[in-house]
């Protein structure tokens, strides 16, 4: 490929397919990535208060050894990884003009599997908090798990609005050139969740249980 149709911006391209769509794509996913740099810098600070508090700020609350139960967080982490290759999917339906049905089929099972993800995930959060007796307030760990986790929960559960958008949208323009655009947009950003949920995986859960 010439450097004169190389993209500004590494992903996918819909250059095989569509290459207006892909030249519209260039000036706006390159803004986009600066965007999720920005939003990855939340969660490095998120990050880097866990790691002081989960060392100095237990108090007398359990901390990840007595809480963490690796069972479900494996189930959680298999969920949000399938979820990231069926995107995939989609993506790649997009790209080669394989129709709105197979975009929106790979984008429901995503949405699916993420929704799986959330309700696991609260679930975790009433047995810590209500059962195991270690809500947020009890200690500085626990306040800076709740932020961390939940705020990675939020972010999955904006992604699934904005998944329920897109159907809507596909479903009254079809695969316009904005359309398209802004599913790609969305991929990159439940692909970022993925590697922020990888991290805390193991930094926080595998870490905390082997500590």
């Amino acid at each position: 490929m010439s450097a004169q149709t190389d993209p500004l911006y590494p992903g996918m391209t819909l250059e095989a397919a569509d290459r207006d769509s892909h030249d519209a794509a260039e000036p706006v996913i390159f803004g986009f990535w600066i965007f999720l740099m920005s939003d990855l810098l939340l969660f490095a600070v998120l990050f880097a208060t866990y790691a002081a508090m989960s060392t100095h700020g237990q108090a007398d609350a359990p901390g990840p050894r007595e809480l963490f139960e690796l069972g479900s967080i494996f189930i959680e982490t298999m969920l949000l990884l399938g979820s990231t290759f069926t995107f995939g999917m989609a993506s790649l339906a997009m790209k080669y003009d394989q129709g709105a049905g197979a975009v929106v089929f790979w984008m429901v099972v995503t949405g699916l599997l993420g929704a799986g993800f959330l309700g696991f995930e609260i679930s975790d959060f009433y047995q810590f908090a209500v059962i195991e007796g270690a809500p947020p307030q009890a200690s500085g760990f626990l306040s800076s798990f709740y932020a961390l986790v939940a705020t990675h929960g939020l972010h999955v559960a904006s992604a699934l609005v904005w998944m329920v958008v897109m159907f809507v949208q596909i479903a009254v323009f079809g695969l316009s050139r904005e359309v398209k655009l802004r599913i790609m947009r969305l991929a990159l950003f439940w692909h970022m969740l993925d590697v922020v949920w990888v991290g805390i995986f193991t930094f926080v859960f595998l870490f905390g249980v082997v500590q």
